[in-house]
């Protein structure tokens, strides 16, 4: 028979906001589950740049995806909060009394008080770099897991975005040439980033596209289209990164009926969706003003869990008390 899990908070998604709701939760006493549809915590971090400086967490100068990832579960662990990995939420009814019950994957059955959607951008699809896909797996990819295996090696990296310029950064010191190329003269990366890239050594090559690449059993070469020069440029290289960005979308959620923005979810001030005891926090929200940043969602978070838990039990202050308090 299916499993049926009863617990005062689910949250969906086990990316770095909702490892953090999870602690929020455990830190007023509520029982929480976590679900992912990955086999792993850590959502678009772990799956993508484990090996990525992330710098816009407040207190934290620098420090690779895979560290904030590890202490972030570290902290929610204090709590003991049940992980279900490799699971994906696919439905969504409500029992008579308004609890909200979310069926998976495995045909499993999570009875929730409230639910916290934090799946960040969804499932996530590489866009396609369009001429050579088919050396993927033979020197192309699409993300940059462990950085080590580009030792020595000429690097092409296709992309103007924060991917692109990142692993452009982290590529420098371990491979033996970095050329970033980018279709446009402007990069749409943090202007701090573009500046550290541009002094790392790497090549940059604007107004530029990859027209083939060529080669036997891996990558070999890649032929560039210029704008302003007459003849394709040739490029020996050993492997190609293209980060061209993802497409993203809610998958199963998009039928739980709500409110949507341009594969977002419409959220209030108490980060309430439009659906009864359902919250959501982190990149999936929309509201006026939002900024994408993984800062702004551990707030956002913060405010869900603290409102459903005050949904939960009215007696309940909204404000959790400071954690140094009970230290």
């Amino acid at each position: 028979m299916a499993e049926t899990v009863i617990t005062d908070i689910l949250v969906v998604g086990a990316g770095p906001v909702g490892l953090y709701g999870a602690y929020c939760a455990g830190f007023r006493g509520l029982r929480t589950v976590v679900v992912d549809e990955l086999p792993q915590c850590g959502g678009q971090i772990t799956a993508l740049y484990p090996e990525k400086e992330i710098r816009d967490i407040a207190a934290v100068p620098g420090a690779r995806g895979r560290d904030v990832v590890a202490d972030l579960k570290e902290q929610a662990d204090a709590f003991s909060p049940t992980y279900l990995l490799g699971r994906q939420a696919t439905g969504l009814t409500h029992s008579p009394d308004g609890r909200p019950q979310v069926t998976l994957s495995d045909g499993g059955v999570v009875d929730a008080g409230a639910v916290v959607l934090t799946a960040g951008m969804g499932t996530f699809t590489p866009r396609a770099l369009p001429a050579g896909e088919e050396f993927l797996g033979r020197g192309l990819s699409y993300f940059v897991p462990d950085p080590t295996v580009y030792a020595d090696r000429d690097v092409l990296v296709v992309g103007g975005g924060d991917s692109a310029v990142d692993w452009s950064l982290a590529l420098c010191p371990i491979a033996r040439s970095v050329t970033l190329v980018h279709r446009r003269s402007a990069f749409r990366a943090h202007a701090a980033s573009v500046r550290e890239v541009r002094g790392c050594g790497a090549e940059i090559v604007t107004g530029a596209q990859v027209e083939a690449l060529y080669g036997d059993d891996r990558v070999r070469e890649a032929h560039l289209r210029i704008d302003g020069e007459e003849e394709v440029r040739v490029l020996k290289v050993d492997a190609v990164v293209a980060a061209l960005g993802f497409l993203s979308n809610l998958g199963p959620l998009a039928e739980w009926g709500l409110r949507l923005e341009r594969r977002t979810i419409v959220v209030d001030t108490r980060m309430r969706t439009t659906v009864n005891r359902v919250y959501a926090a982190g990149d999936v929200t929309a509201y006026p003003g939002k900024v994408r940043l993984m800062s702004v969602g551990f707030g956002e978070v913060a405010t869900a869990v603290n409102n459903a838990a005050v949904a939960l039990d009215p007696t309940l202050s909204l404000f959790p008390g400071h954690s140094s308090e009970s230290a």
